[in-house]
């Protein structure tokens, strides 16, 4: 899995790199389809802003959560696409649908 981490307007320290590179794990265990990460934080006067953009083997998701300093934006941006690739997961695993059953009369 490829990740990019970049800031607009604000300087990625290298903890807050690891911090979310660590809240990330738990969702690539979740999906093993998923080929990268490109996450971009940025500061809007007093509001931390985080995005995501995830791509997985025939979708891509968008994900973006605000919070009032920077790690809690990272971890209700991790929820939020946690959420989001499970939702995925689940709609991409019943392909053929599933078969209604044929009552016996």
């Amino acid at each position: 899995m490829n990740l990019k981490i970049t800031g607009l307007n604000f300087d990625v320290t290298d903890a807050i790199k690891s911090y979310a590179a660590d809240k990330l794990e738990r969702i690539n265990r979740h999906a093993a389809n998923l080929i990268s990460v490109a996450i971009t934080l940025s500061v809007e006067k007093i509001e931390h802003k985080v995005e995501a953009d995830a791509h997985l083997a025939g979708k891509d998701l968008h994900v973006e959560a605000t919070g009032q300093d920077m790690y809690a934006a990272i971890d209700v941006l991790m929820d939020k696409l946690d959420r989001a690739v499970l939702k995925h997961k689940e709609k991409s695993g019943d392909v053929r649908g599933s078969r209604p059953e044929i009552a016996d009369e």
